[in-house]
């Protein structure tokens, strides 16, 4: 649709079609295809780079509140927030509007972007029992 070689009522199809031939599921409805993130036919497309660049930073900083509070998991299951609160108040809060965000989660992880906290993220996610 971007470079004009699909029309708009075509999409539905062609998204079905493409997600049966990439993971073996095709939707039900357009409810369940196309049209299940307002963005695909709003078309603010743009957005989704920033949920991935959104994803990788919060695990990165959770990792990090992890490193520094070690039962924060615990706490968070009791109801306990403070801690974690503390933490980003200091590491993230107090800084978000005088840092770019390259230097503010390398100042509150002490390293630069990456993909590793995700990586791990997603395996204890969806992959590790337990």
């Amino acid at each position: 649709m971007i470079a004009g070689d699909l029309a708009p009522r075509d999409l539905p199809g062609v998204w079905a079609e493409g997600l049966e031939k990439l993971i073996g599921i095709a939707p039900a409805d357009d409810r369940d295809g196309c049209l299940q993130d307002i963005h695909w036919y709003d078309g603010a497309w743009g957005y989704f780079p920033t949920y991935t660049l959104g994803a990788l930073i919060a695990a990165q900083l959770f990792a990090a509140v992890r490193r520094a509070v070690p039962d924060v998991d615990g706490q968070i299951a009791t109801g306990i927030f403070r801690p974690l609160f503390d933490w980003l108040g200091t590491n993230v809060h107090g800084k978000a509007s005088l840092l770019s965000t390259a230097e503010l989660v390398e100042g509150a992880t002490g390293a630069g972007l990456g993909t590793a906290d995700f990586h791990r993220h997603l395996r204890a996610r969806y992959l590790e029992e337990g």
